[in-house]
């Protein structure tokens, strides 16, 4: 596939602000064409990185050298976090504007620096959504492959795939150094990948995985810190009915996830299920950072009834939205049974099943039918509450 510029729904804030995101997303390629003009500090850079690393102080030096209306990028800011006690005093003392761009923000967190108390915000870049593919979008290739721009562009998805995930264990984990036993690591990705879009079981994990469980715990974290996976909690009302509190595993990108677990060729229709939910929980976290979807997200699923949930369970203020995802391409009302069951939540203002089919829908009950299509211009536009 012959590579070209598609244009991100991410804007810019306003004054200094991180900006994360996975490997390959295309953070240094949207930075370059928003901030034209900006001073860069590539920290790949080897040359640059030992410098700076070696005397953080000089990094004060460079920027007092610098018009004070210049806006300052330090890219890969993750492998010189003391470079930020000097933005620290730079934003205070000149208010510069800098842009902050890293794939991972463990290092940071580690080193104390608190992402700098607040003084700049925080906003992620994700794999290509389909509000910016438009009419690339392909729901089969995404799922099979994912949409991390470096994947996607590239004339081999699949070996781009397993390099990729070659690069995340030699780059975030081993030249960062940021687990001690490399081997234990290595074991559990493919099981973490096994429990995408499941409630995280720690004993069992670590069961599959060979490793103690409080490793597989810190393990869960280096996941998280590194974009490769969030967690989902379970919704926890004050009620006298008592909620599952464990939260479930979601992979950030369908296509990482499959060569995490060493999976080729077509989705299996076991798969297909888990992989178009985290891709809907993807998509939903992507466009809240623009425009505000929800407050907080959970999944819903009674202790009462253990198979009843609801995948995405959406506050907004003090009003619910609740969707389910299948991957079905046939409507039946045997889809609808976590979406009934949590008619009785207070201030649930709406109840939507997406699925793969083509027709939308209305049943007696209020909840909305919706084929996939319909579902993602609603997130796109806003308009997923009225």
């Amino acid at each position: 596939m012959v590579a070209r510029w598609y244009e991100r729904i991410i804007s810019p804030p306003k004054g200094s602000f991180f900006l994360f995101g996975l490997r390959g997303t295309g953070k240094s390629t949207w930075i370059r064409r928003h901030f034209p003009k900006a001073h860069v500090v590539d920290l790949l850079d080897e040359y640059r990185f030992q410098a700076l690393a070696a005397n953080p102080g000089q990094f004060a030096l460079e920027l007092n050298d610098l018009p004070p209306q210049t806006t300052v990028i330090l890219d890969e800011v993750q492998r010189v976090p003391a470079l930020l006690n000097e933005v620290h005093r730079a934003i205070e003392g000149t208010r510069r504007r800098f842009v902050l761009v890293g794939s991972s923000a463990r290092r940071l967190k580690t080193a104390g620096t608190n992402l700098l108390a607040g003084r700049a915000s925080v906003r992620t870049m994700y794999p290509l959504l389909p509000a910016e593919l438009n009419d690339d979008f392909d729901l089969g290739r995404t799922l099979r492959f994912g949409s991390v721009p470096l994947v996607w562009h590239s004339e081999d998805p699949e070996g781009a795939l397993n390099a990729y995930v070659q690069l995340y264990v030699r780059e975030e984990i081993r030249a960062e150094a940021i687990v001690r036993n490399l081997p234990a690591f290595l074991r559990f990705l493919p099981v973490a990948a096994i429990f995408h879009g499941q409630v995280i079981n720690l004993a069992g994990l670590a069961r599959d995985a060979a490793t103690a469980r409080t490793t597989v715990d810190g393990y869960i974290g280096i996941l998280q810190d590194t974009l490769l996976a969030t967690l989902l909690p379970g919704f926890e009302p004050q009620l006298r009915v008592r909620e599952r509190k464990h939260p479930k595993l979601y992979w950030n990108d369908p296509g990482i996830v499959r060569a995490a677990k060493r999976y080729a060729g077509p989705v299996t229709s076991e798969e297909r299920g888990p992989l178009l939910e985290g891709f809907v929980f993807m998509l939903l976290r992507a466009h809240n950072e623009e425009s505000r979807l929800f407050d907080e997200i959970a999944y819903w699923a009674p202790a009462q009834a253990r198979q009843t949930e609801v995948d995405f369970l959406l506050r907004r203020g003090k009003d619910y939205l609740a969707i389910e995802v299948k991957s079905q391409s046939r409507y039946s009302t045997n889809l609808l049974s976590g979406l009934r069951a949590i008619a009785e939540l207070p201030r649930i203002m709406r109840r939507i099943l997406v699925y793969l089919g083509e027709q939308k829908l209305k049943t007696e009950d209020g909840i909305e039918v919706w084929p996939l299509r319909v579902f993602l211009d609603a997130v796109a536009e806003g308009r997923l509450w009225h």
